[in-house]
């Protein structure tokens, strides 16, 4: 069966997140709708601030106050999760769904041994421990050390006991990818996992987490700024800009055949070999502002392409099979 025909494991709709400040709100979240299907890779790329680990955020329920989900429904394997309790939700995180984030060295707390944060979570989620005391703490460690070797960490019974610092950038990150799963989840939310990690060590990383996901069949997210490490790594890509996304669709057609203006623009700032002697074209201007914004398409003061008729509100349209952008010359092209 194609993935095509597969229920989705993650199903959103309408997503709003909003941030009350003095000026107004901000809505970093504005209208999302996405789905990840069982054993995809997904991946989600846009500038900074453009609402990719917002919107990730408020899957997994962690949108720090005075943040909240103004509006939507986010559906995992078939329950909305907007509408769970706190201690439900927390059992769903590490569990169900587990979530990388951005910066390793942070995100690991520098007190605590990595072994005993991959016990944490084992001992949190993990339902087939065995209930002895000792024979749960013998079976936490072994499990540890699985997950560890699991990740490409050398030596792993050996190194159990060291703290964060004593690991490289690059290691630190397989910890973390350890930690995420260490329960087995269904879903991989990985933001930004190559984040401050050399060319080298970046490869390593996504190989790794290719690698799992062929292994265990769990589906992941891949947030990420870089559209070749999604044109490597995912099945489809999902593209944002200022709290939307404007185009979604299967990579290998995104990648090739952009539809919206702002991937065309991504596309051409990426440096090439066979661009020696040529300037990359940057995107003109900057990403606006979330408070009050204007009725018309959020790309029209950076948009080369822009028409009178911009000046709207343009909703997602069919631009070819699986494929959406939005876009109001995609919708002159279709009729």
């Amino acid at each position: 069966m194609s993935q095509a025909n597969l229920t989705p494991l993650l199903e959103v709709q309408g997503l709003r997140t909003a941030f009350p400040t003095r000026n107004g709100t901000v809505r970093a979240v504005d209208g999302v709708d996405l789905e990840v299907r069982p054993g995809e890779c997904l991946g989600v790329v846009g500038e900074s601030g453009s609402g990719k680990s917002v919107t990730f955020a408020s899957v997994m329920g962690l949108v720090r106050s005075p943040g909240f989900i103004e509006a939507g429904s986010i559906r995992f394997a078939g329950r909305d999760l907007t509408r769970l309790s706190v201690p439900e939700m927390r059992q769903l995180r590490g569990r169900d769904i587990a979530m990388t984030m951005q910066d390793a060295l942070t995100a690991l707390n520098p007190a605590l041994t990595v072994g005993e944060q991959i016990a944490e979570v084992l001992h949190a989620h993990a339902p087939d421990l065995p209930a002895g005391r000792f024979a749960r703490r013998r079976a936490v460690r072994d499990r540890s050390i699985e997950m560890m070797r699991l990740v490409g960490i050398p030596s792993p019974e050996s190194r159990l006991g060291n703290y964060p610092h004593e690991f490289s950038g690059g290691m630190r990150q397989r910890i973390m990818i350890a930690i995420a799963l260490a329960c087995r989840p269904k879903l991989l939310i990985a933001d930004e996992p190559t984040t401050a990690l050399d060319v080298t060590i970046q490869a390593q990383v996504l190989e790794l987490i290719a690698d799992i996901r062929r292994e265990l069949g769990m589906s992941v997210v891949l947030i990420t700024h870089d559209l070749g490490v999604v044109a490597e790594h995912c099945d489809r890509v999902m593209v944002m800009y200022a709290g939307q996304v404007v185009e979604t669709g299967p990579t290998v057609q995104v990648i090739t055949d952009p539809r919206h203006p702002y991937t065309q623009g991504l596309l051409r700032s990426i440096p090439r070999l066979s661009m020696r002697g040529q300037r990359i074209q940057p995107i003109e201007g900057q990403v606006p502002e979330l408070i009050d914004l204007p009725p018309q398409c959020r790309f029209y003061s950076r948009c080369p392409q822009r028409l009178d008729t911009c000046r709207q509100v343009v909703a997602m349209r069919a631009a070819g099979p699986a494929r959406q952008a939005r876009c109001i010359r995609v919708g002159e092209e279709m009729q």
